[in-house]
């Protein structure tokens, strides 16, 4: 959470405006530094400036720093600090010298594959021509006079062998669906029966076969989700199933009652009619298991994104659990048995993982293997349909299974999209705990409503990420476009970071700390040895989750806000932090990333400076912050990269206590109370071999306990 060394070389400033600060902590860093990380990242007038900074290491110096090198490329605190002890260099010298370094020897890599590829190339191109001339002079068997091959060009030739394959592809899906549709199975002429095989790579990562190292980084070494699943050796079965679930899930989008029926006469809300559900789709999955209960939902919605842009990012594990960080804690694709045709993803189907998750280790997540079906549809519409494959699995416990969800996604002009999304799921509500138990049994902690409301506010951030036209007149809004890149890719990975830490994935090993004063503390220990992305050493994690009798946006409002930052953080007790530069990230003025400068007469604390993300839809909100080491900091304002910035990110999330009310026909989701999830994570020790002590579980237990009641404090002091 904090480091109290970070910030050790900062000096004391007198509070200014915001764009005053801005330019001390630049000029704090380069005063603190007798060497820039890379002339390259400056400005030419501030490279004559500065010149008299730099200074050329000596040749024993370098053999040294060469030498560690290659042992060890990325070298923690301790190590820098010895190094450059014994060579006479500042920490910051030899950790700009390793960065510097890392970046030569990426270059020089690259160039090498630049120029393997162009002799390949070479070799192709020779072995090309070479074909072409065996088949303009091939010779008939029989007559002995030219065969009729060499008359068509090489190009005519792939392309009437990959219209054979095409041919045959479409008759066999056409013969499956004939089953489900009634209709004539299509025939094509000229089919041959002996095409080649294609290789099924989808474009990105969004095809791939796991190797065990991915699936242990990923899921889990020993991860009982994969282990319980039967590979996908039945592809007809698979593919008979994802056919019918997208006949079901376009008609579950488009038709109205009696299938979907409103939840009151002044809502717009439907629920389904499952009486209805059952004579209209008597095929798909099977009946619902004993045990199992129903949930189903329809929103709509129109985002500003491509729907090409769309449907790539769905049909992508990495991008859509990035893009839904809230809602899936972990996908992967495992096998891919169709990349679709004509260089899209229509008809590209492939066989997939994911855990579901609301922001709280209090919740068990919802583990799925599935299908993931994509197809256009003859009007333009795309449309990505998941449905279960449990019949497949070794297990015969089934906690949760998808029946034909998705959306539907309709282009619309000016790079505008409508989004139909139906979410319709049976599961195993049994054991919720009691706070969560009106908002799990609404259907809306996992329901449609929230995929859409983190789909239209992903849009706005991408969108906000990507403008040039901010009001130049606002203070504190930074107008370079490559450093609020950076800074946003930055604040997006804090956010991912935090989403996937806080829940009660099967990934994780939560223990419930007794004796802390509160009902549900629970912790866990993180050792991180080589990850660039986050301090090395001992971590350990604390999460928790309690009620407030007020509603969801003022306890949003009261944690982003920097003047009460003081009230509720132990750590920086009744101290001034300022907001020296915002980054809007959305229509709501909540959502926005910040940089704060805590200014305190603690050595430890003053100055320092950290990256907060504030976020708010009508299903949640989020505050996430991390401390930022001001060398970091300059890089990221420049535009440079920010995935070897260490975060160790903390913060809350908040949910609503149930469905609310209506107001004007409209459901005003959280108008009643506010789950709040306080998640912290601290670096007790940096040492790779540290193990966890009693006096750690005990700080982790004071500071969570000590925020959780300044909160209720502040927030709620009659019910306390």
């Amino acid at each position: 959470m904090y480091q109290p060394n970070m910030f050790e070389n900062l000096h004391h400033h007198p509070l200014g405006t915001p764009e005053n600060n801005l330019d001390m902590l630049r000029d704090e860093d380069h005063d603190s530094n007798m060497e820039a990380p890379s002339g390259d990242d400056q400005d030419p007038n501030q490279r004559r400036n500065k010149k008299k900074r730099y200074h050329r290491h000596t040749q024993h110096q370098i053999q040294e720093l060469e030498a560690f090198f290659k042992e060890c490329p990325h070298p923690d605190d301790k190590q820098r600090k010895d190094l450059g002890r014994r060579l006479s260099l500042e920490p910051l010298q030899v950790k700009f010298w390793f960065q510097n370094k890392r970046t030569q020897m990426k270059a020089q890599h690259e160039r090498y594959d630049n120029t393997q590829l162009r002799n390949e190339n070479e070799k192709l191109r020779a072995e090309n021509m070479r074909l072409k001339e065996v088949l303009a002079n091939v010779a008939c068997p029989n007559c002995g006079g030219p065969a009729a091959i060499g008359e068509m060009s090489y190009d005519e030739q792939q392309i009437r062998v990959e219209n054979t394959r095409l041919r045959e592809e479409i008759d066999r899906l056409s013969g499956i669906a004939a089953k489900y549709v009634g209709r004539p199975m299509l025939t094509y002429p000229d089919a041959s029966s002996h095409g080649p095989s294609r290789s099924l790579d989808l474009p990105m990562s969004a095809s791939f076969n796991p190797q065990q190292g991915m699936v242990g980084e990923t899921f889990g070494a020993n991860d009982h989700l994969l282990q319980s699943m039967a590979g996908p050796t039945e592809k007809p079965v698979i593919i008979e199933l994802a056919i019918a679930a997208m006949e079901e899930l376009i008609r579950m989008a488009q038709v109205g009652e009696p299938l979907w029926v409103p939840v009151s006469d002044e809502s717009s809300q439907v629920t389904l009619n499952e009486e209805e559900y059952q004579r209209s789709f008597p095929r798909g999955i099977g009946p619902k298991p004993m045990g199992l209960k129903s949930e189903a939902s329809r929103e709509s919605t129109v985002v500003f994104m491509n729907h090409i842009a769309l449907v790539e990012v769905l049909m992508d594990a990495n991008q859509w659990s990035n893009l839904f960080c809230g809602i899936v804690s972990r996908a992967m694709t495992l096998e891919v048995l169709s990349t679709g045709v004509a260089g899209s993803y229509n008809g590209a189907m492939q066989v997939m993982v994911a855990e579901y998750q609301v922001p709280s280790p209090l919740i068990a997540t919802r583990e799925n293997y599935f299908v993931r079906y994509c197809k256009q549809l003859d009007d333009g519409t795309w449309v990505v349909v998941d449905v279960s494959l449990d019949n497949l699995r070794s297990s015969s416990v089934v906690r949760c299974r998808r029946r034909p969800s998705g959306c539907l996604i309709q282009e619309l002009p000016d790079g505008y999209s409508n989004v139909t999304w139906v979410e319709h799921v049976e599961v195993d509500n049994g054991h919720i705990h009691d706070i969560y138990k009106v908002l799990v049994n609404s259907g809306l902690a996992f329901g449609a409503k929230r995929w859409v409301a983190s789909l239209e506010r992903q849009c706005e951030r991408l969108a906000n990420a990507m403008a040039n036209n901010l009001p130049t007149g606002e203070v504190g809004v930074m107008m370079t476009l490559e450093g609020r890149k950076s800074m946003l890719k930055l604040a997006q990975r804090m956010v991912l970071s935090y989403c996937c830490g806080v829940g009660a994935s099967s990934a994780h090993t939560w223990t419930t700390l007794s004796g802390s004063g509160l009902d549900d503390v629970r912790i866990m220990t993180r050792k991180n040895v080589d990850d660039p992305g986050r301090p090395s050493g001992l971590v350990l994690s604390a999460a928790t989750s309690f009620w407030l009798p007020v509603p969801p946006r003022q306890s949003f409002n009261y944690l982003r806000d920097e003047n009460t930052r003081g009230e509720w953080d132990p750590l920086l007790n009744s101290v001034l932090v300022q907001e020296i530069v915002h980054i809007p990230s959305g229509r709501d003025p909540g959502n926005c990333v910040s940089l704060l400068r805590v200014n305190s007469a603690n050595s430890i604390h003053n100055n320092m400076i950290m990256l907060q993300e504030s976020l708010t839809d009508s299903t949640g909100s989020y505050v996430v912050y991390a401390p930022i080491d001001v060398a970091s900091l300059n890089v990221i304002l420049s535009g440079g990269d920010p995935d070897y910035v260490a975060l160790l990110p903390s913060g809350f999330a908040i949910l609503p206590d149930g469905p609310g009310r209506y107001e004007s026909g409209v459901l005003e989701v959280g108008t009643g109370g506010s789950i709040i999830t306080t998640g912290l994570q601290i670096l007790f020790d940096s040492a790779p071999t540290a193990k966890l002590s009693l006096g750690s579980v005990t700080t982790v237990n004071t500071l969570i306990k000590c925020t959780t009641e300044r909160i209720k404090c502040a927030l709620a002091p009659n019910n306390l």
